[in-house]
């Protein structure tokens, strides 16, 4: 089943291997997308969908050196580089539109302010990775630092915000993007306002479920409204803990927030199930739950292999299936994973930052 094709909306999809976002931080001055980062994404263009690493709606959403955003024109150009590559070699990309929210840093920030969150509380051992000396990405060298201490985000910054990720959602079809996908995962700001341990509020952002979730609701509608539904989907990471973010009742958060999704009527919930040891396993229940909840398409990532993705795909749960880290070392990866041949090993060393070197160097038994 992996390897049939799929209809994503109006996009036909040629199979149900999803090329999931993941931060290579390579970007060049002015966080614009490069030629490199083109070569990168064109060389994988046989999964059924890419999403593009995350990238920043604005400067203040930015949390990490070298991340690319889509506010400025150049960023917009760079992007279309990365685009016409990817639809060259016939594949289909989306971009994954990101604010960080409380995990950055000052030195990130305009003029040195404070990153925002939905309430002022810092996460201790969060960091983020920081280019202090300005040496750039091509020596992948950085430092990783605690986070700064956010400020609570004003009722008049929460509309600005949500109007940044409209505008990036335009730049990003202007791009060429088939459609973008909000970051409402692993702690950054959407999930911010979501989980109850992030969001201290008292006004109409905070406290019960429902005004939790209001943030996503209007950022969704918003870009919904500015490109079509049909173009959207959400990542939610309902049991992840990570950059200190966690809800009490997951189960029933996150299912209201897939009732909300499906009323908008957005594309796809890209799902991510925590993945690293000893993590809390997502039940059967949790995602049969999500079936009955959304009646749109289903992505899930999480160490899949074949034949989980099978298991998943054969029992409805999901639709598409994303492979993260293999698509680092395998740009061809679903012909390998069709005709079951050995998979190169990604090198951590060469993840975040630096040159073609474990990036766009890794061979392929069939290149598209």
């Amino acid at each position: 089943m992996l390897f049939k094709p799929y209809k994503l909306g109006d996009l036909d999809l040629k199979n149900r291997i999803v090329m999931p976002p993941m931060t290579r931080s390579r970007a060049d001055q002015g966080e614009v997308a490069t030629n490199l980062m083109a070569i990168y994404y064109g060389q994988r263009a046989s999964a059924g969908l890419i999403i593009s690493e995350g990238t920043q709606v604005s400067r203040q959403g930015q949390g990490y050196a070298w991340t690319p955003g889509i506010y400025t024109d150049a960023q917009i150009a760079g992007w279309k580089k990365v685009t016409d590559a990817v639809h060259a070699k016939g594949g289909l990309m989306f971009a994954q539109l990101w604010h960080v929210g409380r995990v950055s840093h000052t030195s990130l920030q305009e003029n040195g302010a404070a990153p925002v969150a939905p309430s002022a509380i810092l996460a201790p051992g969060v960091k983020v990775f920081l280019d202090l000396k300005a040496e750039g990405p091509g020596k992948g060298a950085g430092e990783m630092v605690q986070h700064s201490m956010p400020q609570e985000l004003t009722i008049p910054q929460i509309k600005d915000i949500i109007q940044d990720f409209a505008k990036a959602a335009k730049n990003a079809i202007e791009a060429g993007f088939d459609g973008v996908e909000l970051h409402g995962a692993n702690g950054y700001l959407i999930e911010q306002f979501i989980d109850s341990q992030t969001n201290h509020r008292t006004d109409e952002y905070g406290g019960n479920t429902e005004n939790r979730l209001r943030f996503l609701k209007e950022v969704v509608t918003a870009v919904a409204d500015a490109i079509g539904p049909e173009r959207v989907g959400v990542r939610q990471a309902p049991l992840t803990t990570l950059m200190g973010a966690q809800d009490d009742t997951p189960e029933i958060t996150y299912i209201e927030a897939a009732k909300i999704l499906d009323q908008i009527g957005i594309a796809y919930i890209h799902i991510a199930e925590a993945d690293w040891d000893n993590a809390p396993v997502m039940a059967t229940e949790f995602k049969e739950a999500y079936r009955n909840a959304f009646s749109g398409t289903l992505i899930y990532t999480g160490k899949y292999t074949i034949q989980r993705a099978e298991e998943a795909l054969a029992n409805g749960w999901a639709d598409l299936i994303s492979f993260g880290r293999p698509f680092i070392a395998n740009p061809d990866l679903p012909y390998r994973l069709q005709n079951g041949l050995p998979l190169n090993e990604p090198d951590r060393a060469y993840f975040f930052g630096g040159d073609a070197k474990g990036y766009t160097d890794y061979p392929a038994y069939h290149v598209i």
